[in-house]
């Protein structure tokens, strides 16, 4: 299942200081926004990326854009790819910072901007190399929508029908369990809290970029007193570049009313990105998926929906390997410490063509021999390595 492989997006477009100011391409065109009459009809389809995003289809100009819905990104981007294309004159425009580090970020002014019943024309976009990785090692994507578009609507998204739409704030579409929602006051981020086995852990950032269940910051885990769920790591992945990370699974989680049982928790290093940014942590897609959701900072409240899925377990690795893949094979990102895999000596960098005999081709996420990675324990998986051996890896549980 390569949803459970988190190659997490989390940019933040971060002002810079008064002695580095960038050059911009000019003021901005006055930003106008309109939501068209019938736009309650007008529900956008998206897919899940491998690294477990939303990416849907929209218009930039009139050009047809493949873009990834993003509440945890202050400033919408367009790849620079994307800009070069279209022949968009870049200025340089401050930088972009993740989950990796910072980059640069360049700048557009006064674009048309169409996603289901909302057309935004003017303003300022930023202008980022957007790589695959930042999708979990799929195709690239175009543009990131961020909460300067996002937060003056209601967010409401159907994971089970693989649709959203945007709505006038205020709107409530559906009933269901709720939780505050405000902005953060610098970057206008969509803020909540969390509630671990009675404690309380707040601000909390609302991020549909992030693929993962709940991150949180390695001084928030210290004030959980979370000594008892066995932890191993994982790596997480930004424009930035990657960062290694704890991983564990939490009892119980709750946002507001509604809870989350078996939540798979992201550990951040000390000093890391949640922490740089005032937050105690993350709650992502893995959370918000289980759900049907309503985002509606303005009105001041996030809504949830249980679902089917609401209740279904985690699925946890197996063999402590994270992959991204390939047309025609498998390339390992990161060995989990404490798994299999890492008894057997893999490493990052490793190169799997087949599994069981099978060869890896362009079908292979949607094939169910995907599921290997987190096969019941005791399995014995034979993998090919490119131009090399097969190795075999017994499956077990290890966090």
């Amino acid at each position: 299942m390569r949803r459970w492989l988190l190659p997490l997006l989390v940019l933040l477009p971060a002002p810079l200081g008064a002695a580095m100011a960038p050059a911009m391409p000019g003021p901005p065109l006055p930003d106008r926004a309109v939501l068209a009459p019938d736009a309650e009809a007008q529900w956008v389809p998206f897919e899940l990326t491998p690294g477990n995003q939303i990416r849907f289809r929209m218009t930039v100009d009139g050009r047809a854009a493949t873009a990834i819905l993003d509440t945890g990104f202050s400033q919408s981007v367009i790849s620079r790819r994307w800009a070069t294309s279209a022949g968009l004159r870049i200025a340089n425009g401050g930088v972009g910072v993740g989950v990796g580090g910072s980059v640069a970020m360049g700048q557009v002014n006064g674009r048309t901007l169409v996603i289901g019943g909302l057309t935004r024309t003017g303003g300022r976009l930023g202008v980022l190399d957007l790589p695959d990785s930042a999708t979990g090692g799929d195709t690239a994507i175009d543009a990131v929508i961020g909460s300067d578009i996002l937060r003056a609507y209601a967010l409401d998204i159907d994971f089970s029908a693989r649709r959203f739409r945007l709505l006038p704030s205020g709107r409530l579409p559906f009933a269901g369990q709720s939780a505050p929602l405000s902005l953060s006051g610098r970057d206008q981020l969509y803020i909540s809290e969390l509630r671990v086995d009675g404690t309380r852990l707040r601000p909390m950032i609302v991020d549909t970029g992030d693929g993962a269940t709940i991150a949180v910051s390695a001084e928030a885990w210290g004030a959980l007193g979370a000594a008892g769920p066995a932890t191993t790591t994982t790596v997480s992945y930004s424009v930035a570049g990657a960062v290694q990370s704890g991983l564990a699974v939490l009892p119980e989680v709750a946002v507001g009313d509604a809870a989350l049982r078996q939540a798979e928790t992201l550990i951040e290093p000390g000093g890391g990105f949640s922490a740089r940014m005032g937050a105690s942590g993350r709650i992502g897609i893995g959370f918000l998926q289980r759900f049907r959701v309503l985002l509606d900072p303005r009105a001041g409240r996030m809504v949830m929906a249980p679902t089917p899925d609401t209740d279904r377990p985690p699925l946890r690795s197996t063999s402590g390997l994270l992959l991204s893949t390939q047309p025609d094979r498998l390339r390992v990102l990161h060995v989990m410490r404490g798994g299999p895999a890492a008894a057997g000596g893999w490493q990052a960098g490793d190169e799997i063509c087949s599994v069981d005999g099978t060869a890896i081709s362009a079908a292979y996420a949607r094939d169910p021999i995907a599921l290997w990675q987190v096969a019941a324990p005791g399995r014995v998986v034979r993998l090919g390595l490119c131009g090399g051996p097969v190795r075999a890896l017994t499956l077990r549980n290890f966090y």
